[in-house]
């Protein structure tokens, strides 16, 4: 039986690992870490970090892999992730086959911006997986970039008695503002998808790269700093060659 750990490492801080996870990193046998090309170097160099600070076993082995991208000549969006996914699933089946093959231990993990559970697919490539090799599934929770922001910003995710929305960028662009909510949070927003929105009553707090020394945070009316963040987002891009962003919008309570 293999043991696969899904660890959430929080929004690439090393202070930010819990203790569990930390024991997880330093048990596991192999740990595969995704490349998604150059311009994303920075986040495999971030997850080679922690294992170097964590990984301390001799025996344990680290390993990256190319990412396989996204067909574009697929047009429905659910059905070419879903593509993606099998063929991360088949690079994962394949590497962990080689490793117990060349006389490697069972333990495997990989560890996961965030937490596992939200906005993320691993636990979904993780049951495609399952299919082909025996697993025992081991999921550690991680700061999500939720809590990360908020953190940043000193602000309550919710307000009084109020529910909150979380949603994604393609979302909001699509369906507008979500009816009845009056906190949203907007994750994998590929840039400016509050630019959409005609409120003028929304107030917005941006984060970017949150936790890290590049850490980018902007929040006031959505209508005073939405160009503010468009424009600090794409110079950010431009000279990292990556962001991670996320924000959340609300809307004052309604009267009584």
């Amino acid at each position: 039986m293999i043991t696969l750990f899904l660890i959430g490492i929080g929004t690439g801080n090393p202070d930010h690992l819990t203790a569990e996870a930390a024991k997880a990193i330093g048990e596991a046998d192999l740990i595969l870490i995704p490349l998604k090309g150059e311009d994303k170097a920075d986040l495999a160099g971030l997850r080679l970090d922690i294992c170097e600070r964590w990984v301390t076993r001799p025996e344990a082995r680290i390993e990256t892999f190319a990412l396989p991208v996204r067909n574009p000549a697929t047009p429905d969006y659910l059905t070419r992730v879903s593509d993606w996914h099998d063929a991360i699933a088949q690079i994962w089946q394949d590497r962990i086959q080689a490793h117990l093959d060349a006389g490697g231990g069972p333990r495997v993990a990989l560890l996961v911006w965030g937490d596992p559970s939200l906005y993320d697919s691993t636990l979904r490539i993780a049951e495609r997986v399952s299919h082909a090799l025996p697993l025992r599934l081991r999921v550690i929770p991680g700061i999500t970039a939720i809590q990360a922001l908020c953190a940043a910003h000193a602000i309550p995710l919710n307000d009084l008695a109020s529910a909150v929305v979380i949603t994604t960028g393609r979302n909001l662009r699509r369906d507008g503002w979500p009816p009845g909510a009056q906190t949203v949070v907007v994750m994998l927003d590929s840039g400016g998808a509050f630019c959409t929105l005609g409120a003028a009553d929304v107030s917005i707090w941006w984060g970017a790269y949150l936790g890290l020394p590049e850490e980018m945070l902007i929040a006031g009316p959505l209508s005073e700093v939405s160009a503010q963040i468009v424009a600090e987002r794409a110079r950010a891009r431009e000279q990292h060659g990556w962001i991670m962003d996320i924000y959340l919008l609300r809307r004052p309570l309604a009267a009584p």
